[in-house]
């Protein structure tokens, strides 16, 4: 769990326009029970570019895109029996892409598609169903 709060644009706006009355930054944190340095960076990121809202992060870029997503639960569907670094060595042949197998599990599993090993058991015989049921 992350220990970050982050001020909503309402919160925002609250401290900017008491920054615009005329406040002093540190009256400012003080006031809302936020440190100096989130008050002052607000007031500068406000002043060069006019906003006070914040920006979402953007995250790490896909390796594949939807398209090859899609190819690459095709694939799978085809061969069934393939397991995930097969996939990603037809993808690399077809593509000229590498992708790890991690990342073709991921993709399949976005499709629906998940791994299952079958049970392993003793199959019962009429006389195992008989000693059992006495």
């Amino acid at each position: 769990m992350s220990s970050r709060h982050y001020l909503d644009d309402f919160m925002r706006g609250r401290i900017i326009g008491k920054i615009e009355e005329g406040r002093k930054i540190t009256d400012v944190a003080r006031e809302f029970d936020i440190t100096h340095s989130v008050v002052s960076r607000l007031w500068k990121s406000f002043k060069t570019t006019g906003m006070c809202s914040r920006r979402h992060g953007r995250g790490r870029v896909r390796s594949t895109t939807p398209a090859e997503d899609r190819y690459i639960v095709l694939s799978a569907k085809r061969n069934r029996r393939t397991t995930a670094q097969q996939v990603a060595n037809q993808f690399l042949a077809a593509s000229e892409k590498q992708i790890s197998r991690k990342t073709v599990a991921r993709r399949l599993k976005g499709g629906g598609l998940y791994a299952r090993r079958p049970v392993v058991y003793v199959p019962l015989t009429r006389q195992h169903h008989t000693a059992r049921l006495q």
